[in-house]
């Protein structure tokens, strides 16, 4: 199985690894910085290079076997090793909406109890989806300025690894509306000052005061209890 530095520092951009597996374009290293797809957060991109040859990292998933990059070519062999450099530019925008996603989030479950019943970070827009069963376009944008408001007070963000019986007796830990996999035996928590702590496995910065502001971009409603709300970030 790959290594994931990502999950221990989410700031790294270069790294050193060493092809397990290739197969075409696709490789398996034994460990990355790339975060691979999933929990909404889109995979990073960015390039491994090997021997003075530069391969693009076009797309990063999970599988059985590991952590799976997809390459701009084929070349690489199990053995190689490599340098990786993340796009960090797009790697951060991705950073600063998910902790600012982790806040608004908070603060809504706080007022209202609402589940995440879906989600979708992006670098310009981001969107959440809850199982309310109303929707006041009014209160959620008090909540945007609640967010907004405690992030302004420059919060730090912390992470740590917790068996999963420990990390689900965390009030408020897991805010999704499905439940985590079985197999799932430890849990990281990030925790975000004392506005939310909660079991996930994305990148985030290291202080809220990174994220900037919260501006509500729309709101729909997607049917009964599910209302879906989109945020874009302001410096």
């Amino acid at each position: 199985m790959t290594t994931a530095l990502y999950l221990r520092d989410s700031y790294l951009q270069k790294f050193a690894g060493k092809v397990v597996e290739a197969e075409g374009t696709n490789v398996i290293l034994d460990q990355t910085a790339f975060y691979p797809a999933g929990g909404g957060q889109p995979s990073d991109v960015g390039a491994v290079e090997c021997d003075g040859k530069s391969f693009g990292v076009l797309a990063v998933r999970k599988s059985e076997q590991g952590i799976v990059h997809e390459l701009d070519g084929g070349g690489l062999h199990a053995g190689d090793k490599i340098t990786g450099t993340i796009d960090w530019q797009r790697r951060y925008q991705l950073m600063r909406h998910h902790t600012a996603s982790h806040v608004l989030c908070a603060i809504i479950h706080r007022a209202t109890g609402a589940l995440i019943t879906g989600n979708q970070i992006g670098t310009d827009k981001t969107r959440v989806d809850f199982n309310l069963p109303e929707f006041d376009k009014e209160k959620i944008s008090n909540y945007a300025k609640t967010a907004n408001q405690m992030m302004a007070q420059g919060l730090q963000v912390t992470t740590r690894f917790l068996p999963r019986a420990e990390a689900l007796q965390i009030p408020g830990a897991v805010k999704l509306a499905t439940a985590l996999p079985p197999e799932i035996t430890e849990l990281r928590i990030v925790q975000i000052g004392d506005i939310d702590t909660q079991a996930d496995g994305g990148t985030h910065v290291r202080n809220t005061s990174e994220v900037g502001k919260i501006a509500i971009v729309g709101a729909e409603n997607k049917g009964k209890s599910n209302r879906r709300i989109y945020f874009a970030l302001e410096p």
